[in-house]
């Protein structure tokens, strides 16, 4: 039977993640995933597509506050309560074309990261005042859906077995492996075959008593994917010796002519049901299988 393997956050979009034995599960996803991202001054979102080096900046969750780190740099924090902040700005920006709404966290974290990144630099916390809807042409099986400042869609789960069989042709072709960090995943299963998740519609884990919720996860649409698993995470930077892996080995087998050629590692879902219950490392998932008409 699947079993959740790995659990992971990104609270700042795009920088660091962080690994969790449980996460609390919310409408939007996890707790505390994509809660803040990046922007130029006039709203424009930073990634790792165009700034790797956003990769070293490092982050915990503490008490009261996000706690972040990088290489040269003091320690910052910066409230997890977005109440707390100081009069905050309220800036529309976007994720892609979707608008979305943060409020600024002010001139001190403004001023730590532009000094790490080299540019101007704003962060802002989603407002928990709006909300931003998930692409309605994916979220008929749940009503809706709505998510903070991720890409599309509020879970990204891999299988293991998916990176286990990418790695054998990266080594097979004299590249080194890669870890499961470059494709930034929430949920890692184990007890699927390589790209068997590409066919779960439905993953369903059971509460751990009677009396805990269980969860329902609606998987609706494959992770087309960028060239940002070419960014090592530990180093901030390609490998200078392989710099278009693993995009160049996926193209020869994962081009998906349904996405429009499009290189698809992973499948993006929803949250039919089980909001604010946990996840835990080591629970056993039921996954129900579609292959279309």
């Amino acid at each position: 039977m699947p079993t959740i393997s790995e659990l992971f956050v990104y609270p700042i979009k795009s920088c660091g993640g962080i690994a969790l034995h449980e996460a609390r599960l919310l409408d939007t996803g996890l707790e505390y995933d994509r809660y803040w991202m990046l922007t130029h001054p006039d709203g424009a979102m930073l990634t790792q597509r165009a700034y790797p080096r956003m990769a070293l900046i490092k982050v915990e969750i503490g008490a009261d506050a996000l706690i972040i780190r990088a290489p040269g740099m003091s320690e910052l924090r910066t409230p997890l309560d977005a109440g707390r902040l100081d009069a905050p700005r309220k800036v529309q920006t976007a994720v892609w074309h979707d608008a979305a709404y943060g409020l600024d966290t002010g001139e001190a974290t403004a001023a730590w990261f532009s000094t790490f990144l080299g540019l101007p630099a704003r962060l802002l916390r989603f407002d928990p005042e709006r909300e931003r809807q998930v692409d309605p042409d994916y979220t008929s099986s749940v009503g809706g859906a709505t998510t903070y400042f991720a890409d599309g869609f509020p879970l990204l789960v891999v299988g293991q077995a998916s990176l286990d069989d990418l790695n054998t042709r990266l080594i097979r072709k004299g590249a080194p492996s890669i870890s499961i960090d470059r494709f930034r995943p929430n949920v890692v299963l184990t007890g699927l075959d390589a790209y068997e998740e590409d066919y779960v519609e439905t993953l369903s884990v059971n509460g751990a008593s009677a009396a805990e919720q269980g969860v329902q996860l609606q998987l609706v649409k494959l992770c087309a994917r960028c060239p940002m698993p070419t960014v090592d995470q530990a180093t901030g930077a390609p490998n200078p010796e392989w710099p278009h892996e693993p995009t160049d080995t996926m193209t020869t087998y994962r081009a998906n002519p349904q996405h429009d050629g499009a290189v698809t590692f992973g499948n993006n879902a929803l949250i039919a049901s089980g909001a604010g219950a946990w996840l835990r490392v080591g629970q056993e998932v039921d996954a129900e299988l579609g292959f279309g008409d």
